[in-house]
Formats: structure tokens, sequence, C-alpha cells
């Protein structure tokens, strides 16, 4: 069984100003076709709009109606307190 690689990353929408941190995973093999992606937890005011294997085509949907990649818009999360 592959071990999956946690992380998490801050939201923000360009349209609203609306931001949060989601967390995410993939599994940790680069031999995998595909990382099997996962969005584990989104901020108020975020969902999902199309899920994918690869955090470039999961797409997010924020309550204002923007649409966008999860990896387009999201940053590393460093210092959460």
């Amino acid at each position: 069984m592959a071990i999956r690689d946690r992380f998490s990353k801050k939201l923000n929408c360009p349209q609203c100003g609306n931001a949060g941190f989601a967390e995410a995973s993939e599994i940790d093999d680069p031999k995998r076709k595909h990382p099997d992606f996962q969005v584990d937890q989104l901020p108020r005011g975020f969902g999902v709009q199309r899920a994918s294997n690869h955090q470039e085509s999961f797409m997010i949907k924020c309550e204002c109606g923007r649409k966008f990649p999860f990896r387009s818009l999201a940053e590393a999360a460093t210092e959460r307190h």
C-alpha cells in the first residue's frame, strides 16, 4: 500500500477575496500514472466543481460563482496558527 502525502494549501478567490486553507493528499509514488489526488477538506465558501486524480485539473468553485483549477490559485501553507 502506498503512503499518502498530505499537505495544506491556501485558496484565494480573485473575484470576491474569499480565502481559506484546504487539506489535500495524494499518493507519494512517482511510478504511479495517477497520483490519486484528493481534497480532504475545503474551507467554508468553496466546493468541488470537478474532481480529478491530478491537482492541475481538479476544479474548485467559490460561493461567488468563480471556478478555477485547485493548483492555479492555491499557495503552499507555510505558517498556520
